[in-house]
């Protein structure tokens, strides 16, 4: 069964994230997390934005521009 691609245009910083990743699943495995539970994100959590920096490149100034300046 085909992946059905997540619009997330509302959360491009998550999109950037998830495309550097390789797919929603790919991210979801490499944090160690359910695919279900990181389509739910509305936005990055605070608590896993170094996380994602890390196995993806992107940098936590564009994951959360909020919290990183």
């Amino acid at each position: 069964m085909p992946q059905q691609k997540k619009s997330v245009k509302h959360n491009l910083p998550l999109q950037l994230a998830v495309d550097a990743a390789g797919g929603w699943r790919a991210l979801a495995r490499l944090l160690g997390i359910k695919y279900q539970s990181l389509q739910k994100w509305r936005r990055i959590p605070a608590d896993r934005v170094v996380a994602i920096e890390k196995v993806t490149g992107v940098s936590r100034e564009t994951l959360r521009p909020d919290l990183y300046r």
